[in-house]
């Protein structure tokens, strides 16, 4: 069994390689205690048990702040400080139909969840391609 779970790490190993997600780094670790394992229990049922159960927990346990820690260097871009920022909508937005609003002095295409009348007030809440996902700030 031991060959099997050689073969399970490489494989987890160059997923992690390929996608850089922090995914299958877990079970590359889980992997490595399910190979151990098979060398003193030979209950194919345990060592899967084993892979599986403590691959989860440290995906659950750990992902989030090593991928804080990763993620330190983040590049801010032009795009960034509009978050939070306030426009005006130039062009009716509805549920079903964009429009248009003016942010930091530039005319945006943005939709809403909500209908937002002409020259109403609206919040920048994030950047989806070249729309903004706005609301409406309550005067």
């Amino acid at each position: 069994m031991v060959l099997e779970w050689l073969t399970v790490i490489l494989i987890c190993a160059f997923l992690e390689v390929i996608t850089v997600n922090l995914v299958t780094i877990w079970f590359i670790a889980s992997g490595i205690v399910a190979l151990i394992a098979s060398i003193f229990i030979d209950s194919l049922l345990i060592q899967v048990g084993i892979f599986v159960l403590l691959g989860v927990f440290l995906l659950i346990t750990t992902r989030k702040p090593l991928q804080k820690m990763v993620n330190v260097h983040r590049e801010h871009t032009n795009l960034d400080r509009i978050y939070g920022m306030k426009g005006v909508v130039t062009e009716e937005i509805s549920k079903n139909k964009s429009g248009v609003v003016k942010v930091d002095g530039k005319f945006w295409t943005a939709i809403s969840d909500e209908d937002i009348p002409v020259n109403s007030i609206v919040k920048v809440l994030e950047i989806n391609s070249v729309k903004l996902k706005v609301k409406k700030v309550e005067d």
